[in-house]
């Protein structure tokens, strides 16, 4: 543990649609900031300008492109005791936001971390989607390569827990289309666009039916909220069709069955070669 210094690291959540959001302990922790580590500097200064405040704190930028380098700079303050805040765009730092790098050093060297809490579209879409909340996941953004995206989705065929997922606009037609062919058409989902602003919308329905929906044109920022898997154990069939999607997708066949095999409950040499032998009748 590291030598405890007068430095503090504050995470304080910003709103993610309507500024009436931002809570008076939000509006504090910006007034009251030696330096402000901001994901984008104008978005910042236009929400200080709508909350009506000022602050005198030294602002600088801080996103995915320059967190590694920016760490340094911001240890350095937190080192002569100052009051470093970090904002992001809208939600909490360090949740699909920078944030941790900056979290994790100040930790290695005992120094304070705090967080003002507030908006988040992780709890906002899971709260409004209609699906069970009592457990759920965060996967954030999967990959926007095709492959790489469905082998995502393939390992949480069999997640129990509701899942929560952000994506872009023009991604969301072929994230919901992988869905809905690994998943399964009518596994129950939400589509949530545009949380707290105007615009705001909440599509629900089964993977296949909001896969079509977004065939169209679909604007803003978009979370999505998935049911887990229910009923009994995966049965032998299915087993295998998840193990020849997954190969599909480009995984290699021996990794694929032992993944589905230990989620299924099923033994690893018998899926394999009822994978073998399905290849073989589908050639």
């Amino acid at each position: 543990m590291g030598r405890m210094t007068d430095g503090v690291l504050v995470l304080t959540a910003t709103p993610i649609g309507d500024v009436a959001d931002a809570s008076p302990a939000m509006v504090a922790a910006l007034v009251e900031a030696d330096v402000i580590a901001a994901e984008d500097t104008r978005r910042l200064r236009d929400l200080l300008r709508r909350l009506g405040v000022e602050t005198s704190a030294r602002v600088v930028s801080y996103f995915d492109g320059n967190e590694a380098s920016r760490v340094g700079v911001l240890m350095d303050a937190l080192r002569s005791g100052e009051r470093v805040v970090v904002a992001t765009d809208a939600g909490m730092p360090a949740v699909s936001d920078p944030g941790f790098r900056i979290v994790q050093a100040a930790i290695e060297e005992g120094i304070r971390v705090t967080a003002v809490p507030g908006p988040s579209a992780v709890l906002t879409a899971l709260a409004i989607s209609g699906l069970p909340t009592d457990r759920f996941c965060f996967e954030g953004f999967v990959s926007r390569k095709p492959g790489e995206r469905r082998r995502a989705l393939a390992a949480l065929a069999r997640e129990p827990r509701t899942m929560v997922f952000f994506e872009a606009p023009h991604r969301l037609a072929d994230f919901l289309a992988d869905a809905r062919d690994v998943l399964g058409e009518e596994r129950p989902a939400a589509v949530c666009r545009e949380l707290t602003k105007t615009y705001e919308e909440v599509v629900r329905g089964g993977l296949g039916e909001l896969a079509q929906w977004a065939a169209g044109e679909v604007r803003g920022e978009i979370t999505v909220v998935v049911a887990g898997a229910s009923g009994p154990a995966v049965s032998a069939a299915d087993a295998v069709a998840e193990v020849l999607a997954r190969v599909e997708a480009g995984e290699r066949l021996k990794p694929a069955v032992a993944e589905v095999a230990a989620a299924a409950g099923l033994g690893k040499n018998e899926l394999y070669e009822a994978a073998l032998a399905a290849r073989r009748e589908s050639r």
